[in-house]
Order: structure tokens, then sequence, then C-alpha cells
């Protein structure tokens, strides 16, 4: 593990707490324009999204190349102006010549494509692949990206659904700060069993809850208050 780096699975969520503090944001500001009178809140959301858009734009104009990058393409004086200015690499040619030798040793492998699919890495491939597909076919983008539809169509009313995505926004971001504190501590392999237990039996609940309700139809109705927070609450368990 990196000396840099001691807690690098935290360091790696990071990634992730930064895209559901997003989310939460976006969630809230939709809270809160719905209820601008003359309705054109929407407005507002759509050109909020396109300030972060610009953001990123500007951004990846000023934003400089990787060494590794600079290494690959035979710009090896670029490549260490770059490493200079890397915070705790003090030794730069040891650091250097092992970007060298990595690139070096890359360029031998032959048909590298070709080799993934050799017997083998196929574990490695299909793990790769299957846990991705299989996270995003969960329904969890259904959940964050559409939860204001979803809970209407359960029975919430207009400025509750926007409410109940705002709640889930939060829980999301609470509970990947929990992972950035639990995953070197308990292990990657620990939270995925766990989170995907959690999962099966939250949908399971809230699909058994919904289906008495309203039926196989599909037609919307009013939901009671305690039936309400029972499905709100496994949703939320579900995040």
């Amino acid at each position: 593990m990196s000396p840099i780096y001691p807690q690098l699975g935290a360091l790696n969520i990071g990634f992730q707490l930064s895209i559901t503090v997003g989310i939460l944001v976006a969630n809230v500001l939709n809270y809160f324009f719905a209820n601008i009178k003359g309705g054109w809140g929407w407005r507002l959301s759509f050109g909020g999204a396109m300030v972060s858009a610009l953001i990123i734009t500007i951004g990846s104009l000023v934003l400089p190349d990787t060494p590794n990058s600079m290494i690959e393409r035979g710009e090896h004086e670029k490549a260490r102006q770059q490493l200079r200015k890397v915070p705790g690499v003090e030794d730069i040619d040891e650091e250097f010549n092992d970007l060298i030798a990595a690139s070096e040793e890359s360029k031998k492998v032959k048909h590298p494509w070709r080799n993934l699919l050799q017997r083998k890495y196929r574990p490695h491939l299909t793990m790769a692949i299957m846990i991705p597909f299989f996270q995003q076919f969960t329904g969890i983008i259904v959940i964050m990206f559409c939860a204001p539809v979803l809970f209407g169509s359960i029975g919430f009313k207009d400025n509750y659904a926007l409410m109940s995505a705002v709640i889930t926004g939060v829980i999301n971001v609470a509970a990947t700060v929990v992972s950035i504190y639990g995953v070197d501590k308990w292990g990657r392999r620990a939270l995925f069993l766990e989170g995907r237990a959690q999962m099966i039996i939250c949908q399971a609940v809230v699909a058994a809850a919904i289906g008495a309700k309203f039926g196989i139809d599909g037609n919307p109705g009013d939901l009671p208050v305690w039936y309400a927070i029972v499905v709100m609450m496994f949703i939320s368990i579900y995040v």
C-alpha cells in the first residue's frame, strides 16, 4: 500500500462521495425550485446543470496530462517536468525510471486485448464486467435519478415526492461516509456481501408492499401515512 495514501480504499470512495453530494445538491435545488410561483422553476434546474457542465468543460482545458500518458507518447522531458509538480515525489529520477520501465514492459505485450480472453484471465474479465452491470441492474439508478416520479407513482404528492428524493439523497451521502470509514477497516468483500443482502431484502419488502396496495396494474393511488412511511423506510435502507 502506498505510504502517501495509507487509506487507499477510503480515497477511492472519495470519488463516489462527490457523486452522492452532487445528487443531494440537485435534489435539494429541485425541491426549492418546484415551489417557485409561476411554474418556471424547472428552467433554473436545467440552468444549474448547464453551470456544472461549463465548470467541467473549462476545467478540462487546464487539466494537465499525466506523466504516464506523456511517456507513452514519447514526451519524456515533459513527463519529467510534470513529475516535479507531484507532491511527495522527491526522487524524480527513480520515479521516472519506474514509469519508463513499466511503459517498456507494456509495449512487449502482444495482442493485449486478445490476451484478456485467455482462460487464466476469464475470472477477472467476468467479474470486471458483471459486477458493474448487475450493480446498475439492481435498480439503484431508478431510485436515485427518478425518485420524484417513482414516489409520485406510488401515492406521494408532488412536494412530498421531491422531499422523499432529498431524504434518499441525504441517506446516500451518509452511507457513503460510513463506507469511507469502514472499507479499510472491515474490507471491501464484507461491505459488498452485506450491501447486496441488504438490497435484496429491502427490494422484496418494497415490491410486496406496493404490490399488496396497488396490485400489478400500475395504477397510482394514495398511500396511508403509515404505509408510506414503511415504504420510504425500506427504500432508504436499500439506498
